[in-house]
């Protein structure tokens, strides 16, 4: 069901006019490499299947690679000194690579220096999440692979981050409201730790105090799991439910039990709060279709095409001719 779902958005898709938007296409590897999108699945779901929490650290991957630099695969190269994407200290949590490494390794045994990184971990998220038995979205494609990755360019959306920062943030990379709040629908499936909780439920304004638009009870129910000091033990950011791809995350904020400030902030504007109140009202009827469509809009941030960028062959180092 899920691949006949995948058919019928690329077809509408199509229909659309999206396969053509910013030089993307959803056939661009048809001719020189019409396996692409076969091998990067069929890489996904071995690793998937076998360890089913990666689906949350592919499409957080995917996320990161997008808000920093565009979706270039930038965040996947390693530097020698440190100082790239993947070393700041947002991105030192992330894993996954080893899924997007294979994958394009599979890749380039079948066409050598065709498929891009950047495409290889768009589809690897889309792929990740299908796996799970969410939802699918056509990706197109033909993004190209930036050279460039630093430490100090990483400036993310904040789990600390009101609504005001929040939708600043994803307004600077073209996004909208509705994108921020389906976006943050991906917690569906995350975990976190008690460190970035802990002064939320503890200490909030340093009064030993905790955040007001917690619901207490939910706050009580933390506190027995993340002692003050604990900074490692695992909280589900939706709980009970973390296995499952699905609208629940919206049921759970409405509830006052978001997880981060970032989640509760959700709450705090007009269009996001009456999204969140019709998918629980509706029972999530079109979140679906809606984390889809948001996330092919994440997929077109700041991309390269063209001749900009390169086709890297490792995804975890430019090529050796490239100039930075």
């Amino acid at each position: 069901m899920a691949i006949k779902n995948l058919l019928f958005l690329a077809v509408l898709l199509s229909v659309l006019g999206v396969s053509v938007a910013q030089d993307l296409d959803l056939n661009f590897y048809k001719s020189r490499c019409p396996d692409a999108e076969a091998i990067v699945r069929r890489v996904t779901v071995q690793y998937v299947s076998h360890q089913p929490s990666l689906a949350a650290a592919l499409l957080r991957l995917h996320f990161h690679d997008c808000f920093v630099r565009g979706c270039d695969g930038s965040v996947l190269l390693k530097s020698s000194n440190k100082d790239a994407e993947r070393d700041a200290l947002p991105s030192l949590s992330l894993r996954g690579y080893q899924v997007v490494d294979a994958a394009k390794t599979a890749v380039e045994k079948k066409c050598p220096g065709v498929v891009s990184c950047a495409d290889v971990l768009a589809l690897v998220a889309r792929d990740a999440v299908l796996a799970i038995n969410g939802p699918g979205w056509a990706v197109p494609l033909g993004r190209r692979d930036g050279r460039i990755s630093r430490k100090s360019e990483v400036n993310l959306p904040s789990p600390f981050a009101g609504i005001a920062a929040l939708k600043q943030n994803f307004s600077d990379k073209g996004l909208t409201s509705k994108d921020l709040v389906v976006l943050s629908a991906g917690h569906t499936i995350g975990i976190s730790n008690c460190g970035l909780i802990n002064r939320r439920i503890y200490n909030f304004t340093g009064k030993g105090d905790f955040d007001p638009s917690m619901k207490p009870s939910y706050v009580r129910e933390l506190k027995r799991r993340c002692r003050p000091t604990d900074f490692k033990t695992a909280i589900e950011m939706d709980p009970g439910n973390v296995k499952t791809f699905d609208s629940n995350y919206f049921n759970v904020v409405a509830q006052r039990k978001g997880l981060f400030i970032s989640d509760s902030a959700l709450l705090d504007d007009p269009e996001t709060k009456s999204y969140i109140d019709t998918q629980v009202a509706t029972a999530g009827s079109s979140f679906n279709g809606d984390f889809s469509q948001s996330m092919v809009n994440l997929g077109f941030v700041e991309i390269l095409t063209g001749n900009k960028g390169e086709i890297r062959k490792r995804c975890s180092s430019v090529n050796k001719d490239s100039s930075i």
